[in-house]
C-alpha cells in the first residue's frame, strides 16, 4: 500500500507560514496611550488688551508726584528759617534774607533795590489765569518800568522748577523769586494762612517802601504801578 502524503507544513519555499491574524481582531484600535498633560495658557484680559505688569500712566504719574514733592522739599529746605520783621510804608526791604529765583540761584532781597527802584508783584499761584493775566500785564509794559530805572520781580511760593516753567511759557523778561515758607510774602503783610494775596509793592532805590496795592485786580495791578512811579517825578 502506498505511503500516504504528509500533510505540507511549509510552502514551496520551505519557510513556515506565518499564522494569519483574525480580521476582527487585526481591525481593532490599540489602546490608547495616556495624553500628555494640556499646557494651561494665561487668560487674557477681556477686549483684546494685553497684560500689562503695571499701569503704565499710573506709574508715570506717580514718579512725577515724587519728583515735584522732592523739589518743593528741597526748595523749602534751603529757605533762610529766621522770621523776617513786618515791612510797612517807610520801612526797607527786609536784610538777611535769601530766596531762590527762578534758576534756583540765591538772592539777597536787602540789596534788590541796591542800584535801582524795584516793583514787587505778588500772585497765588503761578501758571493760573488771573495770576498769568497779571504776569503778561508787567511784561507787556515792562520797557516802560525799565525806562524810569526800575526793576520788576515777580514773588511767589512756587518752586523755581514751577516759575522756570511758567516764565518759558509766557516769555517773562523779569526775574522770579521763589519763597515757600513765605517769609517775604508774611512779611509785606500779604500771607493768608497758605495762600498768598494778589498785590504788588514799589520800592525806591535804596530800598524803602513807597507804595502798596492790596489787594489788586490782575489787569490793574501792572498799570497802577506804573502810574504811581510816574507820579513820583511828577511832584
Amino acid at each position: 500500500m502506498p505511503p500516504r502524503k504528509a500533510v505540507a507544513s511549509a510552502d514551496d519555499s520551505g519557510e513556515a507560514e506565518a499564522p494569519r491574524r483574525s480580521t476582527r481582531i487585526s481591525g481593532q484600535a490599540k489602546p490608547s496611550e495616556p495624553a500628555a498633560p494640556k499646557e494651561v495658557k494665561e487668560k487674557k484680559p477681556r477686549g483684546g488688551g494685553k497684560k500689562r505688569a503695571a499701569p503704565v500712566e499710573e506709574e508715570e504719574e506717580e514718579e512725577s508726584s515724587k519728583k515735584a514733592k522732592a523739589t518743593e522739599a528741597e526748595a523749602e529746605s534751603s529757605a533762610p528759617a529766621p522770621e523776617v520783621a513786618p515791612v510797612d510804608i517807610g520801612d526797607s526791604l527786609p536784610s538777611g534774607l535769601t530766596l531762590k529765583n527762578e534758576k534756583g540761584e540765591d538772592v539777597d532781597v536787602g540789596t534788590l533795590a541796591s542800584e535801582k527802584g524795584v516793583v514787587l508783584f505778588l500772585v497765588p499761584k503761578a501758571d493760573t489765569p488771573g495770576c498769568t493775566n497779571q504776569a503778561c500785564g508787567f511784561r507787556d509794559i515792562y520797557p516802560d518800568f525799565t525806562s524810569v530805572g526800575y526793576d520788576v520781580y515777580c514773588l511767589s511760593a512756587d518752586t523755581p522748577a514751577a516759575q522756570t516753567k511758567w516764565q518759558t511759557k509766557k516769555e517773562l523778561p523779569y526775574s522770579l523769586l521763589s519763597d515757600p515758607r513765605r517769609h517775604l510774602i508774611r512779611a509785606l503783610g500779604a500771607a493768608d494762612g497758605n495762600k498768598t494775596k494778589r498785590s504788588h509793592f514799589v520800592f525806591e532805590k535804596g530800598g524803602k517802601l513807597l507804595d502798596r496795592k492790596m489787594p489788586v485786580k490782575p489787569v490793574d495791578s501792572p498799570k497802577l504801578a506804573l502810574e504811581f512811579i510816574k507820579s513820583l517825578g511828577e511832584s
